[in-house]
């Protein structure tokens, strides 16, 4: 749904505006600009929500595809990326959350370059002192805004802790924890040290960035005005909602064994649980917060934060029983999609950019698995992926010359015996050169297979699987022969 505008207020639009962070964003920012909210289904956004935001503009826009980030920045001044991605994508997501991390950000920053977007507002997370050697959530961080930057539009990185708001999932599941457990095992890491802030101040500071020179190509450290452990947050909120608590130390409570049973006491994904636990090893203190010194905004008490955050869920809470009582609670029935998404990320040789590899791939292939399958490729560009013995091929990839590029490489799925070609949602491959040129990802989206759902996962996903870490193999190989 697009409202039409004629004003001239600069047009900014927010990535992951379903989010807690994101709602209250466009809530601070309509005011004086024009808003465009871009979300993966559209259908999310409520009448209600819409009826309160007449001049919101609302776009889908699934940012794994390029051509949809693309469609949601046109005519964008200021682009916020506020994209988590613990949530799966696809019925059958095979890859590492960090590697979707990089595709969506790099999708992102293209689409950015090309709409002449002024300037990216990134909302990352802050980074332990000691970068090298921490675990993969941490290193996502990073590595999202080295895509961001990497396409030449100027980034502005907001580094921030906990954010305290109702929403937010370190928020909600501390509370499930004080609800469902009077008495609590923690793990040591739950006493390091964490900068939280809360949700009205951090977008304060988003939306002082806008159009804020003195902020590009910055990482700016924030924080609200105190520093606690996760013991004392979890005390304190106990001790405003009314609830006494226990919590009791341990030394032998691993990380995957915290995970399991923090998603099995608070239903929170199994995804979003491992990163925030694998963050909590290190302490994450806002260093440099110069902007919130020239802003005179040192940051709400943690206590008031909490409080504020508190006072909205009970309010979200009410509103939720309102609308069940006016649409009877009935919600239709989700259909499930039987789509696949792989994400494979590999060694670039030194010299070699995405198309490369994609060529290399198709020659690969066929020696790989030979005699089993062979490849060819008609004069119109198309590739059939054959069996010995089957004329019909298995896989048609057909080459995309207007979307491709020297470093980013596409192919859509147009038939094959292995896969159902659908209008709405075009299945594509491609190969794309990330951070620097270091890395090559491989990438299937929105793929369906054609055999019955749990035959497909006994069989066909697992030989993709092979097949993809087998090619690694080789480029890595390949890597280490030319050098690279």
């Amino acid at each position: 749904m697009q409202i039409k505008c004629s004003d001239q207020r600069p047009v900014v639009a927010i990535a992951g505006a379903s989010g807690f962070v994101g709602q209250a964003l466009m809530k601070r920012l309509m005011n004086n600009y024009r808003v465009i909210g871009l979300t993966r289904n559209e259908k999310k956004v409520s009448e209600s929500e819409r009826s309160r935001c007449l001049n919101l503009e609302w776009r889908q826009a699934d940012l794994f595809s390029l051509l949809e980030a693309e469609k949601g920045l046109q005519g964008v001044d200021y682009a916020f990326y506020l994209v988590r991605t613990g949530v799966p994508s696809a019925r059958l997501t095979q890859g590492k959350i960090q590697d979707m991390d990089v595709i969506l950000a790099d999708n992102f920053a293209r689409a950015a370059k090309k709409a002449g977007v002024k300037q990216i507002i990134y909302l990352g997370g802050l980074i332990p002192e000691q970068a090298n050697g921490v675990p993969g959530c941490l290193q996502s961080r990073l590595e999202v805004e080295a895509a961001l930057r990497a396409h030449g539009v100027p980034v502005t990185v907001l580094r921030a802790g906990i954010v305290i708001g109702a929403g937010g999932s370190c928020f909600r599941m501390i509370l499930r924890l004080i609800r469902h457990l009077p008495m609590m095992i923690c793990p040591r890491w739950m006493s390091s040290e964490v900068h939280p802030i809360a949700l009205q101040d951090i977008v304060v500071l988003l939306a002082a960035c806008i159009g804020r020179e003195e902020t590009y190509s910055q990482s700016i450290d924030v924080g609200g005005s105190d520093t606690l452990t996760y013991k004392q947050m979890i005390l304190q909120i106990a001790e405003l909602m009314g609830k006494k608590r226990r919590l009791y130390s341990v030394q032998f409570l691993a990380p995957v064994v915290s995970s399991l049973w923090l998603t099995a006491v608070t239903g929170i994904p199994l995804q979003q649980v491992k990163s925030f636990v694998g963050s909590m090893k290190y302490p994450l203190i806002g260093k440099r917060r110069w902007l919130q010194q020239r802003l005179g905004l040192p940051g709400l008490p943690f206590a008031e934060a909490a409080c504020l955050a508190l006072q909205e869920e009970a309010r979200g809470k009410t509103e939720k029983r309102k609308q069940a009582a006016l649409f009877g609670g009935k919600h239709g029935k989700k259909k499930r999609l039987n789509n696949v998404r792989s994400v494979q990320r590999f060694v670039l040789p030194r010299g070699r950019n995405a198309d490369w590899a994609g060529r290399e791939y198709a020659e690969w292939l066929p020696r790989h698995l030979k005699p089993v399958i062979r490849v060819y490729q008609k004069k119109d560009g198309r590739l059939w992926f054959l069996l010995a013995g089957v004329k019909k091929p298995l896989l048609e990839l057909t080459y995309s010359k207007e979307r491709s590029t020297p470093d980013r490489t596409l192919y859509y799925i147009t038939g094959g015996i292995l896969a159902r070609v659908d209008t709405q949602r075009r299945g594509r491959m491609e190969f794309r050169q990330v951070l620097d040129g270091r890395y090559v990802i491989v990438a299937i989206h929105e793929f369906i297979p054609r055999m019955p759902w749990f035959l497909y996962r006994a069989t066909q996903a697992l030989v993709h699987l092979w097949v993809m870490r087998s090619y690694g193999r080789y480029l890595h190989l390949q890597a280490e022969r030319i050098g690279g």
